[in-house]
């Protein structure tokens, strides 16, 4: 094993850790969580594996497999990034439903006396 890939598999593992961590103190919630620990899952198999990305640029027909690796992450970080606006529009959404529904709850009632 080359230092460079001893050097990916301990950066897979402490990345496995760190959100493990995080999710057990509630600092992100599970379903995020998964997607990270796929990436660190997907880092520690081709720190362990390096020829892996080789063998699919070739069935790929890519001249320079490394950046097959780029194409994949850019591809996955565009998508974590679309999905994550689409959660922020909802969460955006259910706010302004319920300050709507606050509004209208205090105009119903008569004010109170402090």
């Amino acid at each position: 094993m080359r230092s460079y890939h001893l050097a990916v598999l301990v950066i897979g593992i402490a990345l496995a850790v760190a959100i493990l961590y995080l999710v057990r103190r509630d600092h992100i919630y599970i379903r995020q969580g998964v997607f990270w620990i796929a990436v660190a899952f997907a880092t520690l198999v081709l720190s362990l594996w390096p020829g892996m990305i080789d063998t699919f640029g070739q069935v790929l027909g890519i001249a320079y497999p490394p950046t097959l690796l780029f194409l994949v992450a850019i591809i996955v970080l565009v998508v974590k990034a679309l999905f994550g606006d689409i959660a922020l529009t909802k969460l955006k959404r259910d706010v302004r439903r319920l300050n709507q529904r606050i509004a209208l709850m205090e105009t119903e009632q008569p004010p109170s006396r402090r």
